[in-house]
């Protein structure tokens, strides 16, 4: 039985269904596959902007070397969790994040910028320490086809890489910052695996490049994340073994190689099920409005695509007038938002979907809840439930 069927069988039927549903047991299991798949040179991260809630961090703390985190607020839900080193990135830290970096387990702080190097190491000069920095590399070229680019491309994200000698120069020149090593996370969503293995041998390379060049004794190479998942063939998913095998077979057994996985960790272990309200006809096409929307799950609007799903069938209809459905139509499955926006699927084909049936969809585990714009209307939040059964 999966998660979503054990949450079934144990919810009353008094409020038309939706929730997410978190199982345990699956992100465990693929967690420790992803970990034991990686040569032993490479320290694996989870990406805390994935999905924070706690009973994920709970089961991933110990699977995980350490956690990237993106805020204060991230290190104060880890800590609470784990003592495990963590990783804190982000372009736009505010001074009291990096005090709270330097008091805390973080273990290496991303820096994106000039001033925010002068900023680290002002403050950590008034706390009396030094902050071990990654320098965070926004490269020259493109380096995959993913949905979403951070370097290769201009963007708020990392050190231009041509700017990277003079950024070298100023941290040595830095007596409360030390070169710890580079961070180059690139992408997001990427589902070219040769891709990946190709733009983590840059990595190796550039930085190989500039230890020599500045007698750097800067070992940490952090390749970031940005494995996909493939929400519109998911039949075809990311090739995992071939990134683990490629990155077994590059020369890193000099450095110190970490890779921090988010979106590819936790979105097989989370559904999103919701009960359909209304099925109608408008202007030539089927529509099935549903208990919930995109103010639970942004992202599919985000993206303009057709979120993975299935249907699961009710039987039970307790009104004493027609059921309306639709039978092998295309449908676009839309929430219960006063906005035309809010479109979760756009004209998928489907055998059955009637009233009072259920929509599930999948990959929920990941960038769902947590970036949804959740007070838009006030309507009432998702139930959700954590399940840990084999």
């Amino acid at each position: 039985m999966n998660a979503v069927q054990t949450y079934l069988n144990q919810r009353n039927d008094e409020e038309p269904t939706c929730a997410y549903v978190y199982d345990l047991h699956q992100l465990r299991q693929h967690a420790e596959s992803l970990k034991a798949s990686l040569p032993d040179s490479c320290r694996f991260y989870y990406a805390v902007k994935a999905n924070p809630d706690c009973p994920l961090l709970e089961t991933l703390e110990p699977i995980v070397d350490g956690f990237e985190v993106a805020s204060a607020g991230e290190i104060e839900k880890v800590s609470a969790v784990s003592e495990k080193s963590m990783i804190f990135g982000g372009p736009g830290k505010k001074d009291r994040e990096i005090e709270a970096a330097l008091e805390s387990n973080v273990e290496y702080l991303n820096v994106e910028s000039f001033h925010e190097l002068h900023r680290i190491n002002y403050l950590a000069e008034q706390k009396g320490v030094t902050a071990p920095i990654l320098i965070r590399v926004n490269l020259s070229e493109n380096v995959s086809d993913s949905h979403l680019r951070m370097s290769g491309v201009p963007t708020q994200f990392g050190v231009d890489e041509r700017d990277i000698p003079p950024f070298i120069e100023q941290a040595l020149a830095s007596e409360n910052v030390t070169i710890a090593g580079f961070h180059f996370h690139a992408m997001s969503n990427n589902l070219d695996a040769e891709a990946h293995v190709r733009f983590v041998e840059a990595c190796l390379d550039k930085s190989a490049a500039w230890r020599e060049r500045f007698d750097l004794d800067a070992l940490v190479v952090d390749i970031g994340g940005g494995v996909g998942i493939n929400y519109w063939n998911p039949s075809q998913p990311f090739d995992w073994d071939t990134l683990a095998k490629g990155i077994a077979e590059l020369d890193s057994e000099d450095v110190q190689l970490i890779i921090e996985i988010g979106r590819y960790m936790t979105a097989a272990c989370g559904s999103y099920v919701t009960e359909v309200l209304d099925v109608k006809r408008n202007h030539g096409q089927n529509f099935a409005v549903i208990r919930g929307g995109t103010h639970h799950l942004r992202l599919p609007a985000a993206w303009k695509m057709s979120h993975p799903f299935h249907v699961l069938a009710k039987e039970e209809w307790n009104y004493p007038f027609l059921r309306p459905g639709i039978e092998r139509d295309d449908v676009t499955i839309a929430g219960e938002l006063c906005t035309p926006n809010d479109v979760l699927v756009r004209q998928e084909f489907v055998e059955r979907l009637r009233a009072g049936d259920l929509v599930v969809f999948e990959y929920a585990g990941a960038y769902a809840w947590t970036i949804s714009h959740h007070e838009f209307l006030s309507h009432p939040e998702p139930e959700i439930l954590y399940i840990d059964e084999a």
